[in-house]
């Protein structure tokens, strides 16, 4: 089955586990929440795709290839691209400059403004003047430029406000729409649900629900139950 696919994926930070026996399949072209309370290992989770740390258990495949002890920059050149949390840009080269360091191919980088018209207007503006907002537009169609596969997002709004952050869910469907699989881990659960279209709830390390994105938007009862981990 194509996709990126984790079976059985246990990390673990220190004295134990912080994230146990977590199985999910991204498929191209679709958006995945992953969303759990602080602490709950969703970060961990990422960084054990992304080659960040190694697993303590279970197993990692972006479609059909495992990708047990390859590096995060093998991992990166077979297409999964990670977003870590933190505005991330060269301050000081403006947004075209930033989107040449990662395209891989002439023309990339035109292709990424055009998919992001709002950053077209400020392609010569130095990245370091950009908002907040606009920095973080500048992350996702950097990764975009690289021509990911697969996508994986930590709290790109982090330090922004809920009404930044909507701003940029449009951005994030543009590039599922290209057929870019995205694993998306938010602290705005419900914008985050609303674009989705699978979600994972983790709570306490486990996962306490699996299935369609709308299920929890619909029946607020059995999203509260997943995050208190039943």
């Amino acid at each position: 089955m194509n996709g990126l696919e984790l079976r059985g994926v246990t990390v673990s930070r220190g004295s134990g586990p912080v994230i146990r026996d977590v199985s999910l399949n991204v498929r191209p072209g679709t958006i995945t929440a992953l969303v759990g309370p602080n602490g709950a290992g969703k970060t961990s989770l990422l960084e054990a795709v992304s080659g960040v740390l190694a697993p303590s258990g279970g197993r990692v495949e972006l479609d059909g290839r495992p990708l047990t002890g390859l590096s995060r920059v093998r991992r990166a050149r077979l297409g999964l691209a990670h977003i870590e949390q933190g505005r991330a840009v060269f301050g000081s080269l403006t947004v075209a400059e930033n989107l040449a360091l990662t395209a891989r191919e002439p023309g990339r980088a035109r292709a990424a403004l055009e998919l992001f018209p709002e950053l077209e207007r400020r392609r010569d503006t130095a990245c370091g003047l950009l908002s907040g907002g606009e920095q973080q537009m500048v992350v996702l169609a950097r990764a975009f430029a690289g021509q990911p596969r697969y996508l994986l997002i930590d709290e790109l709004s982090l330090g922004l406000a809920p009404v930044v952050f909507l701003r940029l869910l449009p951005m994030i469907q543009r590039i599922s729409a290209t057929g870019v699989g995205v694993l998306l881990v938010e602290q705005f659960t419900h914008l985050a649900l609303g674009v989705a279209d699978t979600a994972l709830v983790v709570s306490s390390g486990r996962v306490t629900y699996q299935g369609g994105a709308a299920a929890l938007t619909e029946s607020p009862e059995i999203l509260h139950r997943a995050y208190l981990g039943g």
